[in-house]
């Protein structure tokens, strides 16, 4: 903005734009109606309204503070969303994913953990002292319920400074009853898992195909993964547990016996995987059901 000119406004512009097209596509903000002629024109106005362009020139001015306030909160508002993401990124596959329940008791004992280690390591990853507390404005307003007609609720209005302040705030107030993300096990995609349920794969359509989602995808590969790593013995037990399963099914053996007989194969199984039984006569045990 140097020249002062039309054409300089207009170029300036042009990339303010690009920025402005980021912006509007991210989540909350494009739920919201902003007031996107007045941020696709901004720099072309304020050029034109010459006590407007006075004022964004005068270091002493509210107007400087305003524009100058903007365009440091712009060159900010990308490193903070990278600096929220690696946080989050950190937490959930460090912390959170080694876990074998999914609820609000395990996460808070998992962040427990990240939170007392994040202390001490805040400032040399991150270049700042690590806090979670956030500035935001509560108020209590009334509002027309939505699906009730002619019924009022009190509503709670929060403000924010920041979408990252808000996006910090909700990932919070998520994990604190159960729910977090992860990335899922196929895509490599987050996904929001809710809190008691445990799974390694989101339910969009994995990578290549044009109607099996991820779980399904995931599913199959981990039992044939699974299949592929099974020992000799698991692959005898298997063939064995098959065959008396057809023999309950065809009413060719009782429950009782049926249950009798899957407890012995279960042991001969035990005795093999613990090197009691070589290859050989495990297999005799085996076809002996």
């Amino acid at each position: 903005m140097a020249e002062k000119t039309d054409s300089a406004a207009a170029s300036a512009q042009e990339k303010l734009n690009a920025v402005w097209d980021v912006v509007f596509t991210l989540p909350v903000y494009r739920e919201l109606k902003m007031d996107e002629e007045s941020n696709y024109h901004t720099l072309e106005r304020l050029l034109a309204d010459e006590e407007k362009w006075a004022q964004v020139q005068d270091p002493a001015s509210e107007g400087h503070a305003l524009y100058q306030g903007m365009i440091i909160a712009l060159a900010d508002f990308a490193s903070e969303l990278m600096r929220l993401r690696q946080q989050i990124a950190i937490m959930t596959e460090k912390y959170f994913e080694p876990l074998k329940r999914r609820n609000s008791g395990a996460y808070a004992e998992a962040y427990s953990f990240f939170y007392a280690q994040m202390l001490s390591v805040a400032a040399h990853l991150f270049g700042e002292d690590f806090t979670q507390s956030f500035p935001m404005e509560v108020s209590f307003v009334p509002m027309m319920h939505q699906t009730k007609e002619g019924e009022i609720f009190i509503a709670e209005k929060a403000t924010f400074n920041s979408l990252t302040d808000f996006l910090r705030t909700e990932f919070y107030r998520g994990l604190a009853v159960g729910n977090a993300p992860r990335r899922c096990h196929n895509c490599g995609k987050y996904f929001l898992l809710t809190a008691g349920y445990n799974t390694c794969y989101c339910n969009n359509i994995a990578p290549g195909e044009t109607e099996r989602t991820c779980r399904k995808v995931g599913a199959h590969r981990k039992e044939a993964q699974g299949k592929a790593n099974r020992t000799p013995a698991q692959v005898e037990y298997d063939r064995a547990y098959n065959r008396l399963k057809q023999r309950k099914n065809r009413k060719k053996i009782s429950v009782e016996e049926w249950n009798a007989a899957v407890a012995e194969a279960m042991k001969v199984l035990e005795q093999s995987e613990h090197g009691k039984l070589d290859d050989e006569e495990m297999r005799k045990r085996f076809e002996a059901f």
